[in-house]
């Protein structure tokens, strides 16, 4: 029997091991992703988020906004724990007794690392749960800061987009401000800017999915919808023009593109279907900016290359959607000038909270 416990102790100090390594010190591919991590987030977020489907909008944003430092801080508890049977299943085994005395003996080692009395072997185990409590307890402390400087880092172009496209975001704003072939041109410089972005947030959310749940600070504003409202400019852009008029827009395209395919395939999404750009809206947005072109399309050629472009990216940003209860953002915004055409973005806190802190 004890040795049954001992093999089994081993197992379980191994497989947590294991997973708090791969969760916490390796930037990892897509497909390798610790189970127990990311069973125990699904298991959780699930009721979670169908708890908070049940509220006003406002409200559901900040229980949501609670999940992300909750399942990390139940990762964390969850490896502690199985740490410490593991290791007290290793000393029951060496010592034998009540079983019961040997799990709190191991917890008091493994969160206060208390001298100890006994054989050797007990000396030996108590040293090695010590030595891996300490080394838990140091890579935790530098994890928690990488994981909020890239939130932080993230949140930063989100809040930059809003005062360009709006909050929510949309693409036809920012294409409304880029009216003009001066302006056209001046927009390339914001392609290298979202290229940059967005490949920073696609290694960042891989190395740390949990950042995929944590919320911004704004009821309307969240980084899917940003990614998609740039990957929209970026895919019209590319789709208007003739090849190769505008490298800055195919490139920040295929990153955009990328970053949603590598992130649907992190979270193992179901691709949804999103039909967000009517024939009308698209017309609309193609004579507003076709003065600003200089080698346009045709209408229709510009709207079939646009449709192949969004089947490459929109349904796995609406499967992201659908998993994260985060909203996509529209091509047009819902307030519209009275000549039908889109208004410059405002960013303000209405009486009502349309843009208040969730």
């Amino acid at each position: 029997m004890r040795v049954l416990a001992a093999v089994v102790g081993s197992i379980v100090i191994a497989l947590m091991l294991a997973e708090f390594f791969v969760t916490f010190m390796l930037p990892r591919r897509v497909r390798r992703d610790p189970r127990i991590a990311r069973g125990l987030n699904r298991l959780l977020w699930r009721p979670w988020r169908a708890f908070a489907r049940r509220l006003s909008p406002s409200s559901a944003d900040t229980v949501l906004g609670f999940f992300g430092p909750l399942a990390l801080l139940s990762e964390l508890l969850t490896w502690t724990v199985g740490l410490i049977l593991g290791f007290a299943l290793l000393e029951w085994a060496a010592v034998g007794g009540a079983f019961g005395h040997g799990l709190l003996f191991s917890s008091g080692l493994f969160l206060s690392a208390e001298a100890v009395s006994g054989s050797t072997v007990v000396h030996v185990i108590s040293l090695i749960e010590a030595a891996i409590a300490i080394g838990v307890l140091f890579i935790v402390i530098g994890y928690l800061p990488a994981v909020y400087g890239a939130f932080s880092r993230r949140e930063i172009a989100v809040s930059q987009l809003a005062t360009r496209a709006g909050s929510p975001p949309s693409a036809g704003a920012i294409l409304h401000r880029a009216v003009g072939r001066a302006r056209w041109r001046d927009l390339e410089q914001e392609f290298r800017a979202w290229e940059e972005w967005a490949a920073e947030l696609m290694e960042t959310h891989l190395s740390y999915p949990i950042l995929g749940y944590y919320r911004s600070q704004h009821v309307n504003q969240n980084w899917l919808a940003a990614l998609t409202a740039m990957v929209d400019v970026a895919a019209f852009a590319t789709a208007v023009e003739a090849d190769g008029e505008n490298d800055a827009a195919e490139l920040t395209f295929a990153i955009g593109r990328h970053a949603l395919a590598d992130l649907a395939l992190q979270y193992r999404v179901k691709y949804g279907r999103a039909e967000r750009l009517s024939d009308h809206d698209f017309g609309r947005l193609y004579a507003l900016v076709e003065p600003a072109l200089e080698r346009p399309v045709g209408r229709e050629e510009a709207r079939r290359r646009l449709t192949a472009l969004r089947h490459a990216y929109e349904p796995k940003a609406q499967g992201l959607a659908e998993l994260l209860a985060l909203d996509l953002p529209a091509w047009l915004p819902e307030e519209l000038e009275q000549d039908g055409l889109v208004g410059l973005p405002g960013v303000g806190v209405r009486g009502y909270g349309r843009d208040l802190v969730g």
